[in-house]
């Protein structure tokens, strides 16, 4: 099955059919489920206060909803439509939701008064284009398989490395000072990490890459996890990457993707084009074989001269 990423926007993809599809199935919503639960987890809220969080890419709203269960406040953004007609009408409760229409797919507010037992909100935009919330909005901010998105161009105006940065960018305005983002995601590619976690760090966060169940291919998951937290941080080139829950559900092992140059080298390699004292002398076994005249070995067989001046 090819990758979702690599059938177009976002937006036409999630069209009604498959966000209903999305929505009803068992398997994606325990999957989604456990996903948000980790990346709460991984946020390390006070669970004595209850946090303004921002969901990226809310989809349907099962995110969201695990958000309420745990008791935070909650803004979704997504851009599809269809998603947030299904997210609407979660939380309502009846199949009565939709969203308004309009011609401007980069930000649209699904609705002021929101009715119904929820106690989060919606919100129809494109992340590649920036956040639009005022500074130090949010206390925390979670995405669920949608961040691998803006590696992707759908046309020439898009360019993933600018639409990362406008993205992590307004994250870092948007966010509260002390307050933490980790992002789930599922790269294509080794090279898609690590653009995607320079981006952030460029951006001024510290923080790495967790990657859950790392020998299983279907179970694997990444997470970016972002702080302001600057104290301890050293600057690094490259990707930093914590497994966890590999055997046990608590051990984190950092491991660095970047090659160290420190430490143990690397044994030379031999140039192309140079022989060896071994093949020399078994050159010349081979020429005496066939009674040619060789000259005998000494210690200076295959000693390399001296250059010229």
């Amino acid at each position: 099955m090819s990758r979702p990423e690599l059938t177009g926007h976002a937006a036409i993809f999630y069209n009604e059919k498959e966000a209903r599809k999305y929505d009803s199935s068992s398997r994606m919503i325990g999957i989604q489920r456990e996903i948000t639960e980790r990346a709460i987890e991984l946020l390390r809220l006070d669970p004595n206060q209850t946090a303004f969080v921002l969901d990226i890419g809310c989809g349907s709203g099962l995110s969201g909803q695990v958000l309420e269960e745990k008791g935070h406040v909650w803004v979704g953004a997504d851009v599809s439509r269809d998603m947030l007609n299904v997210a609407k009408e979660r939380m309502h409760g009846d199949g009565s939701g939709k969203v308004e229409s309009g011609d401007d797919i980069e930000s649209e507010e699904v609705d002021d008064a929101m009715v119904g037992p929820s106690i989060g909100d919606l919100l129809h935009h494109d992340m590649g284009i920036g956040l639009p919330f005022r500074p130090a909005t949010f206390d925390a901010c979670i995405s669920i398989s949608a961040l691998q998105w803006l590696c992707y161009s759908n046309s020439a105006a898009q360019n993933p490395r600018r639409r990362l940065t406008r993205f992590f960018s307004s994250l870092y305005t948007v966010l509260k000072r002390g307050g933490r983002a980790v992002l789930q995601f599922y790269p294509e590619t080794a090279e898609q990490a690590v653009l995607i976690s320079e981006t952030a760090t460029k951006v001024g966060f510290t923080g790495g890459i967790v990657v859950d169940y790392p020998n299983s291919a279907k179970a694997k998951k990444h997470y970016l996890v972002l702080s302001f937290d600057r104290g301890n941080a050293q600057k690094k080139r490259g990707v930093e990457t914590m497994v966890g829950r590999t055997e046990l559900p608590n051990v984190h092992v950092a491991v660095s993707t970047s090659r160290s140059r420190s430490g143990t080298k690397e044994p030379p390699r031999k140039k192309k084009g140079v022989k060896t004292k071994e093949w020399i002398v078994h050159k010349k076994d081979t020429q005496r074989k066939k009674g040619k005249d060789v000259r005998p070995d000494t210690k200076y067989t295959a000693r390399r001269r001296p250059q010229k001046f």
